[in-house]
């Protein structure tokens, strides 16, 4: 079989093996040791909390709510993080001047954060936003600003050396340059707005899947519990894979696109 062809269907084949190991081994655990089931159901219990779950109208309303949250603070973390990261990665000495404040603010645990967010802007979905793009701002950021730097300094001399405008030197030499960091920072930057949403309905909420997450545990309801989780894990993977799907639209080229063929 060809390298590419197995580099394709090798993924979705041991993560297939994975999960399937992986429910195995949590049925046997159960069965054998004697979990108590409001301590560790067992994954039929779990896939029946599931289908309860996505049968109740208000659940969508919850992850539509979600949703919305992980979008719009990732989109303002997206278009903050590009605008900082390009002046910050062009001028140094900025940088050297913002960076106690930016390692101050990076290190402190944005929880802490959240009763802030909840005393200026409420309990509404405005604090939820803001702090999934708080969560999400910093990898953009980061990535731009390592992008910006790691432009071929002898490249850009050779397109002045040929006239070239300060427009077709970004177009042509720096943006092709940064895509890939500014990709690699947004998949990172999607699966924080994600905990950063959750992290905000859970502290101070009443809607979202955050809330549900409450909902369950004040109930001792154990499956409702790890079928909310398993939701979340399932729409943080479709965030990825979105993501994931745009960057091999717009830089196919690159390597971590295309792959390496293995010889």
């Amino acid at each position: 079989m060809e390298p590419i062809a197995k580099a394709r269907w090798l993924p979705w084949a041991g993560t297939t093996v994975v999960l399937l190991v992986t429910l195995l081994a949590w049925q046997l655990a159960v069965t054998v040791f004697g979990i108590s089931p409001f301590t560790l159901p067992t994954p039929a219990a779990v896939g029946e909390a599931v289908v309860d779950l996505l049968s109740t109208p208000s659940t969508w309303g919850h992850i539509g709510v979600t949703l919305f949250e992980v979008a719009v603070g990732f989109l303002a973390a997206l278009v903050f993080g590009l605008v900082a990261g390009v002046v910050l990665g062009r001028a140094e000495w900025l940088e050297r001047a913002v960076r106690p404040v930016l390692v101050a603010v990076q290190v402190v645990p944005k929880v802490a954060f959240i009763p802030l967010f909840v005393i200026w802007f409420g309990f509404g979905v405005t604090s939820k936003i803001i702090m999934a793009a708080t969560l999400a701002f910093f990898p953009i950021m980061l990535n731009v600003m390592l992008g910006v730097r790691s432009v071929e300094r002898g490249h850009r001399d050779v397109m002045l050396g040929l006239g070239a405008k300060r427009w077709p030197t970004f177009r042509d030499l720096e943006l092709p340059s940064t895509m890939p960091y500014v990709f690699a920072g947004m998949e990172v930057a999607v699966v924080f707005a994600v905990i950063g949403a959750i992290v905000g309905e859970y502290l101070g909420g009443n809607e979202g899947l955050g809330y549900l997450v409450v909902v369950s545990l004040n109930a001792l309801d154990a499956p409702g519990l790890f079928a909310v989780i398993l939701l979340l894990a399932v729409l943080g993977c479709l965030l990825y894979a979105v993501v994931n799907g745009a960057k091999r639209f717009a830089i196919p080229w690159h390597d971590s696109v295309v792959g390496r063929e293995v010889a």
